[in-house]
C-alpha cells in the first residue's frame, strides 16, 4: 500500500500484512499528533520511503526516533532502534510504526488497543466518556517535544472538539483535538523552531520544524485554535464533540457518546 504526507513531500510503501494499530497516550505521542497517536506497523523490510525530500527525524529517546514532514508538519512514523528493549519486552521483529491516516484509501485494520492510558490528557478519556472537568490555571503552559517552541495562553480549554477531517488526519496521523483560543493572548516565550505550513484552502498550521510537533491552526477567516495535546498539565477543558465524521478512518470507532458531526455542524 502507499501512503503520503499532507503535502505529499514524503511518500513511503508498505507490504502487508499490516499489523492492528495502537493508540498511544503517553506525552510524546499526544504532542507530536496534538491528541494521542493511533499507528499500525510492519517490520522495517516492508516498508520503504518513495518519496524523501520532505522527511525529518526527530529523536525522542535514546531507543526510537521519529519521522514527520517539514514541509507540512504530518505525523508520520516511529522507529525503534532494531535491539531496542521496551517495558513490553524485546520485539520478534525490527518493526516500524506509521500513520494509518497516511495511507491512500480504506485499510482493513482496527484499533486493537490502548496503551500508556495514564498519561492521557485531562480532557478526554481513552475509552468511553469523557471525564469532567478539573481545575486549571488561568494561563496554561504549552510547548512541542524538544522544547523549541514553547507558550502560555489563557485558560482554561473549555470545550475541545475532535476533527476528523481527511486534512487533520493525514497531518495529525490520527484524528485531531483542540480548543478555540484568541490569538491575541498567546505569548511566546521561545518560538525557535516554530514552522508554518499553508494549506490549500488558506488555512495556516503551526508546528514545530525539529520535532514535527503540533501546535496551533488558524482558519482561512482567521479563527485560531490550539491542539490540546500541546498542553503541559491540565488544561481544563473537555472534549465536547466530533466534527467532519463523514471523513473519520476506517480503522477506529468513536464510542465516547458525545454528539458527532458529519461536517462542521
Amino acid at each position: 500500500m502507499r501512503g503520503a504526507c499532507h503535502c505529499g513531500a514524503v511518500r513511503f510503501e508498505v507490504e502487508g500484512p499490516i499489523r492492528d494499530a495502537l493508540a498511544c497516550h503517553c506525552t510524546q505521542c499526544r504532542k507530536v499528533s496534538g491528541h494521542y497517536w493511533a499507528a499500525a506497523s510492519v517490520p522495517v523490510a516492508k516498508w520503504r520511503v518513495t518519496e524523501g525530500r520532505g522527511l525529518r527525524w526527530f529523536r525522542s529517546s535514546p531507543v526510537a526516533q521519529r519521522g514527520f514532514c517539514g514541509d507540512c508538519g504530518a505525523t508520520l512514523f516511529w522507529l525503534p532502534e532494531a535491539d531496542a528493549v521496551f517495558d513490553w519486552g524485546t520485539p520478534e521483529e525490527h518493526c516500524i510504526s506509521f500513520s494509518p491516516a497516511a495511507l491512500e484509501g480504506p485499510v482493513d485494520i482496527r484499533v486493537a488497543e490502548h496503551i500508556y492510558t495514564q498519561d492521557a490528557g485531562d480532557y478526554y478519556a481513552p475509552e468511553g466518556p469523557p471525564p469532567e472537568a478539573v481545575a486549571a490555571p488561568e494561563r496554561l503552559a504549552a510547548s512541542c517535544l524538544c522544547g523549541a517552541c514553547r507558550f502560555t495562553v489563557a485558560g482554561p480549554a473549555g470545550e475541545i472538539t475532535a476533527c476528523h477531517c481527511h486534512q487533520c488526519r493525514s497531518l495529525s496521523g490520527h484524528y485531531s483535538a483542540s480548543f478555540d483560543a484568541e490569538e491575541a493572548s498567546v505569548d511566546w516565550q521561545s518560538r525557535e523552531g516554530l514552522a508554518e505550513y499553508r494549506t490549500a484552502g488558506g488555512a495556516l498550521r503551526g508546528f514545530c520544524g525539529r520535532c514535527g510537533s503540533s501546535l496551533w491552526f488558524r482558519d482561512a477567516v482567521g479563527g485560531f485554535s490550539v491542539e490540546a495535546g500541546c498542553v503541559d498539565g491540565p488544561t481544563g477543558g473537555r472534549l465536547a464533540a466530533h466534527i467532519f465524521v463523514a471523513e473519520k478512518g476506517s480503522h477506529y470507532d468513536i464510542t465516547d457518546g458525545l454528539p458527532q458531526m458529519a461536517g462542521r455542524d
